[in-house]
């Protein structure tokens, strides 16, 4: 149940309304102890508030248990729902505040067919004009690849429309806000949010986010930062290490940074990180001018619970036409700031038998200064979001930031951001 509850007892002697003594009014001649809840934490016109009624007991289909107000949009019917007790049958009713409504107190009278059993009073406050929302740590920068909260409220008279939209260059496409009735804020019915994620390619810079009509006007603007986190920062925790190889009749335990194969061979390629950037675990990719295509990482779910940190591994096959030598194998991650590479050696000719072998220090990795370029099974680079000119806030695009934009080399770690919950009302 949301909000403070008023309640009010009535039984054969007297209602207890407001400090002074009325008429009885109990229910069942007298024997019955009616009680009522009404959320009273003050409800702005249009919103929505729960009655609730015990004591009154079982009642027949033909009976009409009706909750009204001079607040109140209309007349509300209150219902038996369950409560899991056994002989309990509470009803209960939501019912709107007319957006006519000013503020102040007004009763509540909760009639049993048409006869008075108990009352409350609820609170009214003043309407609130719309209001645009994008959530962000307070003096913290948004992270690529974390969550966003955006929302909007719009319960305020003569606001109309459903379908509400954001866009922005920080977000990998638009973005439908959506209400919950059975939500925390199921009380206002003209409140519509989202949580998007901020593109893991965006670019460092300061992005505009606007809120879109369903016509596709422009209500509102709100403007973010994107940086991605770097040593120094309090969210930075990367701890990278990698890649890795064991074969495949082979153990993770057993991986070394260096391996030895055949043309056609097939073996895992291991990486480990402590704390992974948000968003990035499902992206983590290790390439080869080696490898027949790219290999995409994925968790090894083994280790959740053994106090190891997170490791993510997958097959690589070596192409079976490629001649003899040491070849570079790459994973970059923390958005592109953290770039590892380790050696394969390619011996002889044909396909080996997937055990292949491992030399070199099992716990050291090469930190790769060059990337590899214009070789066959490398991925082409993407195209990442970028900040644009300041004079594009329409279409929300953002202002770069000085300094930023040119993406660093460096190793970096994970941001986060948390999104508020919002307290019932």
């Amino acid at each position: 149940m949301n909000g403070r509850r008023v309640l009010v007892t009535v039984t054969a002697g007297a209602v207890l309304y407001g400090g002074a003594a009325a008429a009885p009014a109990a229910a069942d001649g007298g024997r019955r102890q009616v009680t009522v809840w009404v959320d009273d934490m003050g409800q702005r016109p249009g919103g929505l508030l729960q009655v609730t009624v015990d004591g009154l007991g079982r009642l027949n289909a033909r009976q009409k248990v009706i909750a009204s107000s001079p607040a109140f949009a209309g007349p509300a019917r209150l219902t038996e729902y369950s409560t899991g007790i056994a002989g309990d049958h509470s009803l209960l009713a939501r019912a709107a505040v007319a957006m006519s409504a000013r503020p102040g107190r007004y009763p509540v009278r909760i009639a049993l067919d048409g006869r008075t059993v108990a009352k409350s009073t609820v609170q009214v406050v003043p309407a609130r004009r719309p209001e645009f929302s994008v959530s962000r740590t307070p003096g913290s920068p948004q992270r690529p690849g974390a969550q966003l909260g955006v929302s909007y409220d719009d319960l305020y008279p003569g606001e109309t429309g459903r379908t509400f939209t954001v866009r922005s260059a920080a977000f990998d496409k638009p973005v439908t806000l959506t209400h919950d009735p059975d939500g925390p804020d199921w009380n206002n019915p003209r409140l519509v949010d989202a949580v998007p994620m901020v593109s893991r390619r965006a670019k460092d810079g300061v992005y505009t986010v606007t809120l879109h009509a369903p016509s596709g006007h422009v209500l509102a603007r709100k403007r973010i930062t994107v940086r991605a986190s770097r040593p120094g920062d309090r969210d930075y925790r990367g701890d990278a290490r990698g890649p890795f190889f064991f074969g495949r009749s082979g153990s993770a335990e057993e991986a070394k940074n260096r391996y030895r194969t055949q043309p056609g061979g097939t073996f895992n390629v291991l990486w480990k990180d402590k704390f992974p950037d948000a968003g990035e675990e499902t992206a983590l990719t290790a390439t080869s001018p080696a490898f027949q295509r790219p290999v995409r990482l994925e968790r090894d779910d083994s280790k959740a619970a053994d106090g190891d940190d997170p490791r993510y591994y997958a097959p690589a096959r070596i192409r079976p036409d490629l001649a003899p030598g040491s070849y570079p194998v790459t994973v970059v991650s923390h958005h592109g700031r953290v770039k590892k590479t380790s050696q394969v050696v390619v011996t002889g000719t044909g396909t080996d038998t997937g055990t292949g072998s491992t030399t070199g220090p099992g716990t050291g990795s090469t930190t790769g200064t060059k990337s590899t370029t214009g070789t066959p099974g490398t991925t082409g680079k993407k195209k990442t979001a970028a900040p644009d000119k300041p004079d594009k806030d329409d279409s929300g695009h953002p202002a770069v930031l000085a300094g930023a934009g040119a993406g660093a080399v460096a190793t970096a770690g994970a941001g986060f951001v948390l999104w508020r919950r919002r307290t019932a009302r």
